[in-house]
C-alpha cells in the first residue's frame, strides 16, 4: 500500500498507513485481520480489470499499479500476460509482492505516487486500487496518472463513498467483527464521493466510462463465521452492485 502524503488539515486525524509495513507474510496468509479481506475484494476485482484490459488494451498493455501494496492486483496482471510495474512507498509489501510473483517479471519499484518517476504517456493502464482513500491529494494523484496515460489508455480505481453507511460498514463494523482491526485503518474524510471522484477525473482529462458498487455477500456462512469470531475466511465473497454506497470500482479513458 503506497503510504506517501501530503500534509493532513491541522487538527484533522490521519490515515493509519504505516500498518502495511508491519504486515509481512500476514498479507497473504492472515484470517485474523482485515488485510483478509483486501484479499477477498481482490478476488472480485481482478478478474474484471483483466476482462477490461482485453477488451480495450492492446495484448500485453503496459499497466502501473499504483499503492500495489503486496500485489494483490498486479501479479495476477502479470499472470494474464501484462507488462506491469507496481509501485508503492513500502519497501516491505513490496518485498511480500516480489515474493509472491510466480511470473518473477513485475517491475515492483519503490515510489511517490502524487509524484510518478515516469515519462508522460508511458502506460496503456494505470491502477489506483483501495488507494485513493489512504491520500490527502487525491485530485493530485489521479491527475499524475492521467499525466502517464497514452491517449486512450485506461484509469481503474476502487475506493470508497463518503457515505454514513460506509462509515457505519467499512469503518465501525470492520472494528467491531474483524480482529486486528488497527486504528484509523479508514477515516471517513478521506473518503470519496462519486461525483467528486468523476470531476477530479474529468479535470485530469479523464472521462469515466464505468462505475459499479461493491459489498460483502452478507447471506453467507463465510459472512457469519466472521461476525462471530473476528475471523475472514478464504470463502469470504464480495459482490458488483448497482449503487456505490460502500466501495465502488471504476475505469476512465485519457482522452
Amino acid at each position: 500500500m503506497d503510504t506517501t502524503t501530503a500534509a493532513h488539515p491541522l487538527n484533522a486525524r490521519p490515515v493509519n498507513n504505516a500498518l502495511y509495513d508491519t504486515l509481512g507474510e500476514r498479507w497473504y496468509t492472515a484470517q485474523d485481520d482485515p488485510v483478509a479481506l483486501l484479499r477477498a475484494e481482490s478476488r472480485l476485482r481482478n478478474p474484471w480489470v483483466i476482462q477490461t484490459l482485453r477488451t480495450h488494451a492492446p495484448p500485453g498493455a503496459r499497466v502501473l499499479d499504483i499503492g500495489c501494496g503486496a500485489g494483490f492486483l498486479s501479479n495476477p496482471l502479470a499472470a494474464a500476460g501484462f507488462d506491469v510495474v507496481g509501485l508503492d512507498a513500502s519497501a516491505e509489501s513490496l518485498a511480500v509482492a516480489a515474493r509472491h510473483d510466480p511470473t518473477d517479471r513485475v517491475h515492483y519499484q519503490r515510489g511517490d505516487a502524487l509524484q510518478l518517476p515516469y515519462p508522460d504517456a508511458s502506460f496503456d493502464a494505470v491502477c489506483a486500487m483501495d488507494f485513493l482513500e489512504h491520500v490527502e491529494d487525491p485530485a493530485r494523484a489521479i491527475a499524475q496518472a492521467a499525466r502517464v496515460l497514452r491517449p486512450g489508455g485506461l484509469f481503474f480505481f476502487h475506493t470508497f463513498n463518503r457515505h454514513p453507511l460506509a462509515w457505519f460498514i467499512v469503518i465501525k463494523g470492520v472494528e467491531w467483527f474483524v480482529a486486528n482491526t488497527p486504528r484509523d485503518m479508514h477515516v471517513l474524510r478521506l473518503f470519496i464521493r462519486p461525483a467528486h471522484l468523476a470531476r477530479m477525473c474529468d479535470d485530469a482529462g479523464l472521462s469515466v466510462l464505468d462505475l459499479r458498487g461493491s459489498a460483502p455477500v452478507v447471506l453467507s456462512r463465510a459472512f457469519w463465521h466472521m461476525l462471530r469470531t473476528g475471523s475472514v475466511r478464504d470463502d469470504f465473497r464480495f459482490r458488483f452492485t448497482k449503487r456505490p454506497l460502500l466501495g465502488y470500482s471504476g475505469y476512465a479513458r485519457r482522452r
